[in-house]
């Protein structure tokens, strides 16, 4: 495909842009096929939802509207005034439902007025704003009140903008740096263009097809965020392997090659390392979809469908763009300016090379203390891991940027009994109903004498539906068929505190089995965000071996195929476990122990946990990604090898060649990565900060000291069981590598 496009140039780049446009085209035709709530059922929070809908009585999306003094108490005519404006404007809204009456603080400092809106909570967030603008509205008719709007609708509105400006910030910053670092590397404006243009195409190209593809696995609302974090950092580190193989076979040739011979040889090269690279990402990535988690799917789905668009882009535009980039550059500079860039090319080379034979020189000469210490590091790192702490980071950990989200910690503060509803479901036969009803009410009467739960003060009018269940306890809800009923249960404590997950632990394991357990041929369940965010844990729980086993099994045999090498392909699952579990030691000391906070002025309550998806993703992730450079500076260890170069001499010469390249696409990932710390999101500022680290470690430590010393170690060993290495390697005279053999560019 390279080679095709390197004698059609043109065409290639015109097939490129023809796959970006079809993709954005047929993707914004056909829109994004938004995530429901059905698939983020999990667990018994998820079966007790399934039942709640299908007796429709279902969570109802709710909005609250806070009133309150700004300073002082409350005046009471003009808060009944702003009540009866509310509750008007409310009203006269097609998306609402029902205006419950204003209900008062126990301090008597706040009313708030609760706004049911129609439709399915999954879909409130998108008719949430004519609400929002109603009550600013209110605000402007009343300034000596503070009026404010929050709930789940308008804070998931409030957290989509922050994430929108985030990404904006990010990509603001990430681009120049990019830029400048490139510059460095190349010295070129037109090369420093190149790798950043076929970045965004991807990113570009990748956006079209996730559209695409969330009609057949639904887009969980992630995507734009990976997509961007994945495909800046591959798209241009797959650029920069292309166009340093390139670089290099154009100084060795001396100007006897032209551009499209040049293009092939890079192609039959670092070509075939970033194909093997970009699989294996895709390979390990797609064992999340094990985890049969709508997120996870997601984050899948999108970090395939950007790593194929970046490959993609090297195969068809790179090779396109460098012959038309290097057909000008022959018309238009004389012999002496080829000379001159030949010649500094040698040099930077020669510079560099002496450098990094410095920085080998410990896993060269002494590479059994150079492993051992090496080792010793990365295991000190990952020890805090042991430790980790993990949470669903929830409406606790989000930023207090978000009007919405201040509004609600004050609506937590005046009515401390809407911080957490516990909703049992019950499902019986029909003739149960009053038998479900008693129970439900001996439920309410022990919960009511447990500190661990606020006095139900549920209206009884809840009991609608209930006919013939007389005496039915406060806030009982039956659906039309007597069949199914819920009951809110009320908890005054934080999402995330312990007592939150004992009130849920005593309702499941005690109260419920003892009352309506009872009732023969009732089946319950318990929802909400506490049970919810319980029973996602559990389940990531009881699928991460799963995960983890197939990614180290397809990692391991995906290197051994490529190298054809078995003890490569253990070395390779040894070094990603490495890197990945120092990479999970510092995040857990920086975020869980509140070293970010303290360094970077974190909010301590985005640094109080790692949150619940973040290890699962960041290990697949980081397998994925330390392919990158361990295919790269493997092919060219193997490449010498091959060549005649005996093993300890090869590991050098590969390691050497390959590190400036590998240096700067690990400053290009670090400074991709390290942007997304700027965010508000905890989970994107943990993911960013691990990324960053990993990626620093496995570029100065694992391919520095842990690869080197342990391929110097075992000799002709790593190459087992090998045929057309042991041949080339037998042709070696000297085991030790003293003997005098071809360089690699002879070979």
């Amino acid at each position: 495909m390279a080679i095709w496009s390197a004698r059609h140039p043109w065409r290639g780049v015109a097939v490129w842009l023809a796959f970006v446009v079809l993709s954005l085209g047929v993707g914004s035709a056909m829109g994004t096929h938004k995530a429901t709530a059905d698939d983020y059922r999990t667990g018994e929070a998820g079966r007790a939802e399934t039942m709640a809908a299908e007796g429709h009585l279902g969570h109802e999306p709710v909005e609250q509207v806070l009133i309150s003094a700004r300073s002082g108490p409350l005046d009471r005519a003009a808060a009944d005034a702003a009540v009866r404006d509310i509750t008007d404007r409310m009203r006269r809204l097609p998306e609402v439902k029902r205006v419950a009456p204003p209900v008062r603080s126990a301090d008597g400092g706040t009313l708030r007025v609760e706004v049911t809106m129609k439709g399915a909570d999954a879909d409130a967030e998108k008719h949430v704003a004519p609400l929002a603008a109603q009550t600013a509205a209110a605000q402007r008719g009343h300034q000596a009140l503070r009026i404010e709007e929050t709930g789940s609708p308008s804070i998931s509105v409030g957290v989509d903008q922050q994430r929108d400006d985030d990404l904006a910030l990010s990509e603001a910053i990430t681009v120049p740096i990019t830029l400048l670092t490139l510059l460095a590397v190349f010295g070129s404006a037109v090369m420093v263009a190149v790798p950043v243009l076929l970045a965004l195409t991807s990113i570009a190209a990748a956006v079209g097809l996730s559209m695409i593809a969330s009609h057949v696995l639904p887009d969980a609302g992630v995507g734009m965020n990976i997509i961007i974090l994945i495909g800046m950092a591959v798209g241009v580190d797959y650029t920069l392997f292309y166009l340093k193989r390139e670089r290099e076979e154009r100084a060795r040739s001396g100007g006897r090659l032209g551009p499209e011979a040049l293009v092939e040889l890079a192609a039959a090269t670092s070509g075939r390392a970033i194909v093997v690279s970009g699989f294996a990402v895709i390979v390990s990535t797609a064992t999340l979809y094990l985890a049969t988690d709508i997120i996870f799917s997601s984050l899948a789905t999108c970090t395939i469908i950007v790593v194929l668009a970046a490959v993609l882009s090297s195969l068809t535009a790179l090779p396109a763009l460098l012959v038309t980039i290097g057909r000008r550059a022959e018309r238009r500079a004389a012999r002496r300016a080829a000379r001159n860039g030949t010649r500094r090319l040698a040099k930077d080379g020669a510079e560099a090379g002496r450098i990094w034979s410095a920085l080998l020189r410990p896993a060269s000469k002494h590479p059994a203390i150079t492993l051992c210490l090496s080792v010793l590091l990365m295991l000190g790192l990952a020890a805090p891991a042991l430790g980790m702490q993990l949470r669903v980071l929830n409406k606790d950990s989000m930023s207090r940027e978000i009007p919405a989200l201040q509004a609600y910690d004050r609506l937590a503060a005046a009515f401390p009994e809407l911080r957490i509803q516990h909703q049992v479901v019950v499902r019986s036969a029909p003739g149960k109903a009053d038998e479900v009803a008693g129970a439900l009410r001996e439920l309410v009467r022990r919960t009511e004498r447990d500190p661990l739960y606020a006095k139900n003060t549920a209206n009884a009018k809840g009991a609608k539906g209930a006919k013939g269940a007389e005496n039915v306890a406060p806030g009982v809800r039956f659906s039309t068929d007597r069949r199914t009923s819920t009951l809110y249960l009320s908890a005054p404590y934080r999402l995330s505190s312990p007592e939150a997950l004992a009130s849920l632990d005593r309702l499941r394991k005690d109260y419920l089995p003892s009352t309506v357990g009872k009732v023969a041929g009732a089946r319950f369940a318990v929802t909400g965000d506490v049970p919810h965010d319980t029973d996602y844990l559990a389940h990531q729980d009881e699928k991460l071996p799963l995960v983890v086993g197939m990614l180290l099994l397809l990692t391991f045999l995906l290197t051994a195929v490529a190298f054809r090498s078995l003890v490569l392909g253990l070395i390779g699952v040894v070094l990603n476990l490495l890197s990945a579990a120092a990479a999970f030691g510092l995040v857990v000391v920086f975020f869980q122990h509140g070293l970010a906070s303290t360094l970077f002025g974190f909010d301590p309550a985005a640094t109080s946990a790692i949150g619940s998806r973040v290890p699962l993703f960041l290990f697949v992730i980081l397998f994925g990604l330390s392919m990158d450079y361990q295919v790269f500076v493997v092919s060219r260890i193997r490449e010498a090898a091959l060549g005649g170069v005996p093993t300890r001499q090869a590991v050098l010469q590969g390691t050497v060649t390959s590190a400036k390249v590998v240096t700067s696409a690990a400053v290009v990932m670090v400074t991709v990565f390290a942007t997304f710390m700027l965010l508000h999101l905890a989970e994107m500022k943990q993911i960013g900060f691990s990324l960053a680290v990993a990626v620093l470690l496995d570029a100065f430590v694992i391919r520095v000291m842990i690869l080197p010393a342990a391929l110097t170690l075992l000799g002709r060993a790593s190459w087992w069981p090998s045929r057309g290495m042991r041949r080339a390697q037998e042709r070696v005279r000297d085991a030790d590598g003293n003997s005098p053999v071809s360089t690699l560019g002879s070979s």
